[in-house]
């Protein structure tokens, strides 16, 4: 290939749906101008596993992204948000680009993965963990410097936040719909000041929920989940357990260490109400998701419901992180993580304290997370029923994209629009 490719930006809107347009009049003109299509997602619908599936153009079998995080067996451990692309298997969209157009440069700016892929410009966010225990917001990037790269990835996960919050149909999350679709304004018409060829995409819809489902509590009362204990908390012992569950919005990763087990742990699931699907072997297959990362069981949620990490049966005896916005030692996903204590009349009072000592440069915790998770109103994870509700394409040139697309058809798809493939 001699000629340069067309420049691409692609915009990851998340949460973006059909139904969401109707409320960001930039995003609805530039479908309007070009062309829209029903995206297809892949179970579980969270932001690691479709992401690496756009990316790869394989399912969550072969790329090895089985959620948002895994239980590592070989560490024992249960971790969520791992920043590294080597976790990623498959031939990426950059290597495919490459192999026709040596020079093809790519900037990522927040897709998940990011740290040591091999892309010409990287910014992730990657907080400063100090030695004394504070913490504060930074990023990763490579280099410091701009350019005008072929490619450009860009993570606008924004929507997630008040949508889960509320739920998608509140007036709320459809202002902070609105709201984002006029910061994305100028960025739309700089791309197409540029010439760059614009792709919105989403990696799935957010549905209403009002039940969550403790997957993990049930299991410990059935007498399979052990958690070991210090200074009165009480912490999940994946190692000794002999099933526990990885929870992530509406599907969890069932770890089961003995096969002899695995009819218990079934019979207590199924009896579970909001478990809508339990996937064996035969069903991780049909979905994807027969991979060494996933668990001997995969739990799906009823639409409305979604999994809670929790596996203490006494508050009083919860850990200490449970009460902290703490994605990486909480053994599982916490939406509840989006809201204040409303049961803790002091909570602003503890919030501004916390606030105070971090500003002065000292040690603090910000305990102001809720351990009731019935405030959640949207969750995912779930394949969605209705198109209207499940991810959505759009591209800013006309004709491009028509009938529904499978989340594997969109690496092929960049390819095209960027006269690659």
């Amino acid at each position: 290939m001699t000629t340069r490719p067309t420049p691409l930006l692609v915009l990851d809107v998340v949460g973006l749906t059909p139904a969401l347009l109707d409320h960001m009049p930039h995003l609805k003109a530039l479908a309007g101008r070009g062309s829209q299509a029903e995206l297809g997602t892949v179970l579980p619908a969270v932001t690691c596993a479709a992401q690496s599936t756009f990316l790869t153009g394989m399912l969550p079998a072969e790329h090895g992204i089985v959620g948002n995080g895994w239980y590592f067996r070989e560490l024992g451990d249960v971790l969520l948000w791992r920043q590294h692309n080597g976790l990623v298997a498959g031939d990426k969209l950059w290597d495919a680009a490459r192999r026709a157009y040596p020079g093809y440069t790519v900037a990522n700016i927040c897709w998940w993965y990011a740290m040591g892929a091999d892309t010409d410009y990287t910014v992730t966010p990657r907080p400063i963990y100090y030695a004394d225990g504070r913490k504060e917001p930074d990023c990763y990037t490579r280099p410091h410097r701009t350019r005008r790269p072929d490619l450009t990835l860009c993570y606008v996960p924004h929507l997630d936040y008040d949508l889960q919050r509320f739920g998608p149909r509140d007036p709320r999350s459809l202002k902070a719909a609105a709201d984002l679709d006029t910061e994305l304004a100028p960025l739309l018409e700089e791309a197409a000041e540029e010439g760059r060829t614009v792709v919105v995409l989403s990696e799935y819809g957010i549905s209403e929920v009002s039940r969550p489902v403790d997957i993990n509590r049930a299991l410990r009362r059935a007498g399979l989940l052990e958690v070991h204990t210090q200074d009165g908390m009480e912490y999940l012992d994946p190692m000794a357990s002999r099933a526990f569950a990885v929870a992530d919005h509406q599907l969890a990763h069932v770890y089961v260490r003995r096969p002899e087990d695995l009819p218990r742990v079934r019979e207590v699931l199924e009896e579970l109400p909001g478990v809508g699907e339990l996937l064996g072997d035969e069903g991780k297959k049909e979905h994807g998701l027969d991979h060494p990362r996933s668990g001997e069981l995969v739990a799906v949620a009823e639409p409305d419901a979604w999994f809670t990490y929790y596996y203490w049966l006494d508050d009083a005896r919860a850990p200490d992180f449970a009460q902290l916005v703490e994605i990486h030692r909480k053994p599982g996903y916490d939406p509840a993580e989006l809201f204040m204590d409303p049961l803790d009349p002091y909570v602003k009072v503890k919030a501004a304290g916390a606030l105070a000592r971090k500003k002065l440069g000292m040690r603090y915790r910000m305990a102001v997370v809720p351990l009731d998770p019935s405030p959640v109103r949207g969750s995912h994870g779930r394949l969605p029923q209705r198109a209207e509700e499940g991810p959505v394409l759009l591209c800013s040139r006309p004709g491009e994209v028509t009938g529904p697309l499978a989340a594997t058809e969109v690496k092929p798809l960049l390819l095209r629009l960027a006269g690659i493939g």
